[in-house]
């Protein structure tokens, strides 16, 4: 039996740090910083956009909702597309996934489908085509995902929420870079021991978010696989994440494809390890927002629906 269906939604999503240094397309943490994807039923075909700004996410908002209703079996409806909220655009923070989440989360509701979070993350993976923001996006929380080698399908997560023992301190510079552009400057091999050695950093840092061992995180990240070929990219990342760490933080890693840069402490030393990040970068001439995060550990929701 379908649920009752809606004319309008808002979803809330969070962002998303992705690969926490060496886990790449693996690992994935939901922050606290949000966008607000709000759906209008229409009697059209495909998505429009409420506003121009908006206007930008229409094909992402097209090929998820083709996706979802063929996944959820339903029949076709337009949307009006409307999208508020604080994650920037292009720095390594999930603005996609917060996108595409709230699309899939959002149709949902006004199909009256009855499709599960678990449903919805395989369909965010297949979309991403990597499930490290696509898991923390839809249920919150510290991410470890699985996927099939050959086709992308997400096998498996395991979720762990993680407490205000921690804040993430992310410094987002006033730079662009888009994931596609990030992907593809990645050599198609890296030396055997760099391999090994990121595998050993990912490790440790599943191992101590786990355990809640937070203190052994100091100085665990050591990423040879994509850190060295895109932190050159943003002028003064590499510095922010050492100054970060020398004014107290306990690691930091490149957010997702960047060009924010994410440095771990505790809350007290927070705001001048993000005082220190902020000056790396403005010692480069490039000026960037400070969030000041901790892990958000409950997913999208929806906010509003409207019969």
């Amino acid at each position: 039996m379908k649920r009752k269906q809606h004319t309008r939604v808002t979803i809330r999503v969070p962002g998303s740090t992705s690969n926490l240094g060496a886990g790449f397309d693996t690992l994935g943490l939901a922050l606290t910083i949000y966008n607000q994807v709000t759906l209008t039923r229409g009697d059209w075909r495909g998505a429009r956009a409420a506003t121009q700004r908006d206007a930008a996410g229409l094909d992402m908002a097209d090929e998820a909702a083709r996706l979802f209703f063929v996944r959820a079996d339903v029949e076709e409806f337009g949307f009006e597309l409307a999208i508020t909220g604080d994650v920037p655009i292009s720095r390594g923070l999930g603005s996609s996934v917060a996108l595409r989440a709230g699309v899939v989360a959002g149709l949902n509701e006004l199909a009256g489908a009855r499709l599960s979070k678990d449903d919805l993350c395989a369909l965010v993976t297949q979309l991403e085509g990597h499930p490290d923001n696509a898991t923390p996006a839809v249920i919150g929380g510290f991410c470890v995902a699985r996927s099939d080698p050959h086709t992308g399908e997400l096998l498996g997560v395991l979720r762990r929420p993680i407490g205000r023992e921690l804040c993430f301190v992310v410094v987002s510079p006033d730079q662009e870079l888009e994931t596609r552009k990030a992907r593809g400057i990645l050599p198609k091999e890296i030396p055997y021991f760099d391999a090994i050695k990121s595998v050993n950093s990912a490790a440790y840092v599943v191992a101590a978010l786990l355990s809640g061992e937070y203190d052994r995180l100091r100085h665990a990240v050591r990423d040879f696989l994509h850190e060295p070929y895109r932190l050159p990219l943003i002028p003064g990342a590499k510095q922010a994440i050492e100054a970060g760490i020398a004014a107290g933080a306990l690691t930091g890693w490149l957010s997702g494809s960047g060009t924010s840069v994410l440095c771990v402490a505790r809350p007290r030393v927070a705001a001048k390890v993000g005082r220190a990040m902020a000056a790396a970068f403005a010692s480069h001439k490039l000026p960037g927002t400070t969030h000041l995060l901790y892990a958000e550990n409950d997913g999208l929701r929806v906010l509003a629906r409207r019969a």
